[in-house]
């Protein structure tokens, strides 16, 4: 399944690692929910679920960072480079 991440809400700072919460839509059914980190790391981790932001040659998939110390978390990658797509896009 994948979702596309619409919104995010930050706390504690302004980077990647302060992503507390994801807003998302289901593009097949028109789902929408909001996930918190722990849940969406998870959700990303299983093989068969896939979550990226933007749409046609702007997409940007994202993946888990698993940083030496403090809790993964998403963030995107596209063109063979983490990027910020995330972090661009509005609040909640």
């Amino acid at each position: 399944m994948s979702v596309e991440i619409t919104h995010i809400r930050l706390s504690g700072g302004s980077g990647h690692e302060h992503i507390v919460s994801y807003r998302w839509r289901n593009p097949n059914d028109g789902n929408t929910g909001t996930s918190d980190k722990p849940t969406m790391v998870a959700w990303v981790d299983e093989p068969a679920n896939h979550a990226y932001v933007g749409s046609g040659s702007g997409r940007a998939e994202a993946g888990v960072v698993r940083p030496q110390s403090g809790q993964p978390y998403l963030r995107t990658y596209a063109d063979g480079q983490w990027n910020n797509n995330l972090l661009s896009l509005p609040h909640f």
